[in-house]
């Protein structure tokens, strides 16, 4: 059985800001004891534009954020999964990545997931996103085995997209991780439900860290996100829910042996059958 701590935020589109901040609570959350620690997706970065985003971020070897995450993990001895960045590429020069990164307690990167499905989505009349317009999409998904259990790496959007997380488990993954900015209207509405699904689906613990709150622009505009950053069991049951506060840590604690006791009771994972449609 292991500690962990989900880190529930309000990203600005400054990265020096918000890596200001990670630390801080990283520091907090160490005093407490956890072997790992999950931030949300874009910690580094939530912006509505793209020349600001091509401003304020950097590639991959240069990030700062990912940088000092390193030597936070490697100094703490610990875990640390960073929800998503966003990171320049080479090519297209006008996209950016949005890519996970799972840290080990030497400070060593062991496992890279670039987000698969783009939130292309009309919420309302006055809510639209197209993230393929920022964002090239993965090709790969990704299941790494570590000291304390093997994860299946998604990010956000995917979780509407079950065949992804079967496929994870049927390779092994005990954790998924959903690191998420979801919008509150389609929180409100789906979150919840969506995760406990995938935990029940494949009888795996379901790790999600999210943003939470408004966020305001430089030059203007801004994003509401949902929060309510979980913790769900392989039964189904919701271990910490981090509601709407922003800036919070949310600890809980994993005993992967739920995972063998939910599978054995239930081994859907290993009943699909071919079909066909009439």
């Amino acid at each position: 059985m292991w500690k962990g701590a989900l880190l529930q935020i309000s990203s600005t589109d400054e990265p020096k800001q918000n890596l200001e901040l990670i630390n801080n609570m990283i520091n907090s959350a160490v005093a407490n004891n956890v072997e790992f620690v999950a931030l949300p997706e874009t910690a580094n970065c939530i912006s509505n534009s793209n020349l600001h985003k091509e401003t304020v971020l950097q590639k991959e070897k240069e990030d700062m954020t990912l940088a000092s995450l390193t030597e936070v993990a490697k100094k703490k001895s610990i875990y640390i999964l960073i929800g998503s960045l966003a990171i320049k590429q080479n090519m297209p020069k006008n996209k950016f990545l949005n890519r996970s990164f799972l840290i080990n307690p030497s400070g060593s990167i062991i496992a890279k997931y670039d987000k698969l499905h783009m939130f292309d989505a009309t919420i309302s009349d006055s809510e639209e996103y197209i993230e393929s317009a920022s964002f090239v999409a993965g090709k790969n998904a990704k299941v790494i085995s570590t000291a304390i259990g093997k994860f299946g790496l998604s990010i956000c959007y995917d979780v509407r997209f079950p065949h992804l997380y079967r496929g994870l488990s049927q390779r092994g993954a005990q954790l998924l991780t959903v690191p998420a900015a979801f919008t509150v209207p389609t929180g409100k509405a789906h979150w919840e439900i969506l995760l406990r699904a995938r935990a029940i689906e494949n009888g795996a613990f379901v790790i999600a860290p999210a943003q939470s709150g408004t966020h305001n622009f430089t030059g203007g505009g801004y994003r509401k996100t949902y929060g309510h950053s979980m913790v769900v069991d392989p039964w189904g049951n919701i271990l910490v829910n981090a509601k709407h506060s922003t800036g919070t840590i949310a600890y809980f604690t994993c005993d992967l042996s739920k995972v063998e006791s939910a599978r054995s009771k239930l081994p859907s994972l290993t009943h699909d059958c071919k079909f066909s449609y009439e």
